[in-house]
C-alpha cells in the first residue's frame, strides 16, 4: 500500500516447552516473560488440529530490538 504510515510488525514463533511425558507443555512463563521484556506481545496460538498448543506467536513494532 503506497503512503501507509502504519506500523511494521515482525513476529516470533515459540513451540511450547514439553514436559517429560511429551503430551503435557510446560509452563511458557519464563520464556514468555523473557520475550516480553524484549518488546514481544502474545498475539495468537497455533493448534493442533487434535488440541494443543503447537505454537504461541508473538509480534513487536519492527525494527524496536537490534539482534
Amino acid at each position: 500500500m503506497a503512503g501507509n504510515t502504519g506500523t511494521i510488525w515482525e513476529y516470533e514463533t515459540v513451540r511450547p516447552p514439553r514436559g517429560p511425558t511429551m503430551e503435557e507443555a510446560a509452563d511458557p512463563k519464563t520464556v514468555l516473560n523473557e520475550l516480553g521484556a524484549d518488546g514481544w506481545e502474545l498475539v495468537d496460538t497455533i493448534d493442533y488440529s487434535g488440541g494443543g498448543t503447537k505454537f504461541l506467536v508473538l509480534k513487536r513494532p519492527a525494527g524496536s530490538d537490534d539482534e
